[in-house]
């Protein structure tokens, strides 16, 4: 595949973003969060997102230059709306919030609703990390179609409710950030996966029978497959809480057929963020955290293993090669965004100036 220069990815989703009506602090922080997605190694969380955004700018689902709202504020508790605006803003905003309350109080629980697309949910709790706090996050969706089969079911009843933690990062070592769709694999990478022709791993998917399959054209055909839980009962007892926390919790509610207006994708989040100073000595909490990361990779590494790493590793080793040479981009992914960007108001020979 084509790889192209971030900054050259970063400049046309912005133009994409004003073109739909974004005002210039918009466009660049949504450009910034999906490219920075892609550069992690996440391309399901990346740019690839800008068709189902013009999308759902075209049919009303999605508010340009919106910001998030309270509905309520009772000291360490935030119930905050994001009013269908771009989840690359309202996501920022909230976590500002519930950061200076952690500061403030030791501890916020912010619940944040009706927000469009959050994007990688990684992305949330490395800002409180980069704050020197812990947060944990659960989040449910509401998509125009359900992608998750239940445990012991045999067609999608939900979305891939991610799960989300951070951890300030130590004197040893950067932050922790275990980041995880609670499917075996996002959806976003079934459409990756899809556009470049290839297969999934096994027990990824099932058919419209609700028999295995590797093929991701199963999630584009009607009726679809559905994605599979990782850990199989346990990973659908995850996405439950997720539906419980993030969606009926907020009032934004739990994933319900009736609720799909089949143009949207809307977030519910549930966060916590924590000061650890508040519950004992920071330099002893962070000599702890380095000691035992020390003393995980210092086991040997399997025959299928280069090394032993840590949740937020593979991500820091994708940015610092793609930075180095580039984001590769499928042809499909590539000429969806360019109808995507015509759909948006540039012309084809604007979008196209964009290739490497």
């Amino acid at each position: 595949m084509p790889t192209i220069d971030a900054d050259r990815l970063t400049a046309f989703v912005a133009a994409m973003a004003r073109a739909g009506g974004s005002d210039e602090r918009e466009a660049g922080l949504i450009a910034t969060n999906l490219v920075e997605a892609n550069l992690k190694g996440h391309d399901s969380h990346g740019i690839g997102m800008m068709p189902t955004y013009a999308n759902a700018l075209q049919f009303g689902k999605l508010t340009a230059n919106q910001h998030v709202s309270v509905v309520r504020d009772d000291g360490s508790i935030l119930l905050l709306d994001g009013n269908a605006g771009y989840g690359q803003v309202i996501g920022g905003e909230a976590m500002a919030m519930a950061i200076a309350r952690a500061r403030d109080t030791g501890l916020c629980l912010m619940s944040l609703r009706n927000t469009h697309h959050l994007g990688r949910i990684g992305a949330w709790g490395e800002l409180a990390a980069d704050a020197g706090l812990i947060s944990i996050h659960w989040v449910n969706g509401i998509t125009r179609m359900p992608l998750v089969a239940p445990w012991g079911g045999s067609d999608a009843r939900y979305t891939t409710n991610p799960y989300c933690t951070a951890i300030p990062e130590t004197p040893d070592h950067p932050r922790i950030v275990f980041d995880m769709a609670t499917t075996k694999v996002a959806m976003g990478k079934v459409r990756v996966a899809h556009n470049k022709g290839e297969q999934m791993p096994p027990d990824c998917l099932i058919d419209r029978r609700g028999e295995m399959t590797t093929d991701p054209g199963v999630m584009f055909e009607e009726p679809t497959g559905a994605l599979m839980s990782v850990g199989q009962h346990k990973g659908y007892g995850l996405a439950l809480i997720c539906e419980v926390l993030a969606g009926a919790l907020s009032g934004g509610g739990a994933f319900l057929p009736d609720r799909s207006d089949g143009h949207s994708i809307i977030n519910n989040m549930l966060t916590i963020v924590v000061d650890p100073a508040r519950l004992g000595e920071r330099g002893a909490f962070l000599t702890e955290i380095d000691a035992f990361i020390r003393y995980v990779k210092a086991s040997p590494a399997a025959a299928w293993a280069d090394e032993v790493m840590v949740p937020g590793d593979p991500e820091r080793k994708s940015e610092a090669k793609r930075r180095a040479g580039g984001i590769p981009v499928d042809e499909t992914t590539w000429e969806e965004m360019i109808a995507a960007a015509v759909q948006l108001g540039m012309t084809e020979a604007q979008a196209r100036a964009y290739e490497a």
